[in-house]
């Protein structure tokens, strides 16, 4: 007995404003309420990729079917689950021998780069004492020249003078 009026907990259907049409059912072949539209790529999206690929290509495969030691009531079962377990903690220990040899080598290429610049820094200012000293030396033996040269200047003077 409808009186007309919605109670609660029923549903009326209203036309959508603006829109006649009613929505398209997916296609036959996806039964996916909302259609997938793959994601157009740019160039930079594409060095992602290269780099995604050569992250799967170089790292070791994880064993996705490991189980349980209860597992299974078998008698065999117990050996696959232990060979499973072997294979991944032998994974998971290279992977671990491999970010500790990265990391040595970051530390050290560091360590490294450091000494060879205090190294560096040490040598220029080694180099420029040396130039300096070179140089008041030679300002140095300049002035005695010249002043050499005053004296050796005077004196002939002087002996000019005393011919008269």
């Amino acid at each position: 007995m409808s009186t007309g009026k919605p109670r609660d907990g029923d549903f009326q259907i209203v036309a959508a404003p603006g829109n006649s049409k009613p929505p398209l059912p997916p296609t036959a072949a996806s039964s996916a309420i909302v259609e997938y539209t793959p994601p157009v790529f740019k160039e930079e999206d594409e060095d992602l990729e290269v780099k995604l690929r050569r992250i799967i290509d170089n790292v070791p495969v994880r064993v996705s079917n490991t189980s349980g030691s209860s597992a299974g009531s078998g008698s065999g079962d117990f050996h696959q689950y232990r060979q499973m377990r072997r294979k991944e903690q032998d994974r998971l220990a290279r992977m671990e021998v491999d970010y500790q040899r990265r990391k040595e080598l970051a530390e050290f290429n560091l360590r490294r780069e450091e000494r060879l610049k205090a190294a560096e820094e040490r040598t220029a200012k080694k180099r420029l004492k040396r130039q300096k000293k070179k140089q008041r030396k030679k300002e140095k033996k300049i002035k005695l020249n010249a002043e050499g040269e005053q004296q050796r200047e005077k004196e002939d003077c002087s002996s000019d003078g005393d011919s008269d």
